[in-house]
């Protein structure tokens, strides 16, 4: 990893939240391990719990990070159990985290990802904070050229049973209320519709090109179908979640 030419740069994508102390413990693991490689908090509110969510929102993310970027990914709810932990490489990116789907769609989008299982030595190691004390241990590892125990994927790494190639469901709300989906814009038609609730909208360029207080939806900055309100909030007008189901027409 230290042969790129940037350098590496360790990104990390967690439910924990910025209330308690999980970010911080990760972070110390990082900076006394791989001293000087800059730490960037992508996103610690996902969803908890929800690995289908963050799995279709993450490769979304990752476009604005260059080569060497190593993504420290914990949405973990069977965190101690028999669930193994993995390496991922997609391109010129690394991802580190549980072996539970959360890198299922990454790895569906890559022509070329490759997946190791992380032998972690869990002796002295929480069962309940893999977080700190195996994926931030590999990722730095991985920053510094240091060995790291990995064993070749055998297992078939596509998308699980049941999962589509576009996620038709809120996979965030934003501080906003904006709702962010698991779909591809470049996926729908330009005058597609989406009903959220049974309410119809239509698509919009950008917030000022519809009146104020009217729901649509539109191609986020980073290609995701999003639902907003010109100067609301489209969770409260539309009672919309993360997790509510959207459903596409596409126009004929």
């Amino acid at each position: 990893m230290n042969d790129t030419a940037k350098g590496p740069l360790f990104v990390l994508f967690t439910d924990f939240g910025l209330s308690d102390l999980y970010v911080g413990q990760m972070k110390a693991v990082l900076h006394r391990q791989a001293p000087g490689v800059p730490v960037v908090d992508l996103m610690h509110d996902v969803s908890p719990f929800d690995i289908r969510a963050a799995a279709y929102l993450l490769p979304a993310l990752t476009g604005v990070f260059g080569a060497g970027a190593i993504f420290v990914c914990v949405v973990d709810p069977g965190v101690g159990s028999e669930r193994p932990a993995m390496v991922v490489r997609a391109g010129d990116q690394w991802f580190v985290g549980p072996d539970n789907g959360l890198f299922a769609v990454v790895v569906h989008r890559s022509h070329d990802a490759e997946a190791w299982r992380l032998d972690a030595d869990l002796d002295g190691v929480s069962a309940s904070f893999h977080g700190r004390d195996v994926f931030a241990p590999a990722a730095a590892a991985l920053a510094t050229g240091s060995p790291v125990a990995l064993t070749p994927r055998t297992r078939e790494c596509d998308l699980p049973p049941g999962w589509p190639e576009e996620l038709d469901q809120i996979v965030h709300v934003d501080r906003y209320g904006n709702c962010i989906s698991g779909r591809r814009a470049a996926s729908l038609s330009a005058d597609a519709v989406v009903y959220a609730n049974g309410r119809q909208l239509r698509r919009a360029r950008t917030f000022s090109d519809v009146p104020r207080g009217q729901a649509f939806w539109y191609e986020n900055a980073n290609g995701l179908v999003e639902i907003a309100v010109n100067q609301g909030r489209a969770d409260d007008l539309l009672g919309l979640d993360a997790g509510s189901v959207i459903e596409v027409l596409q126009a004929r």
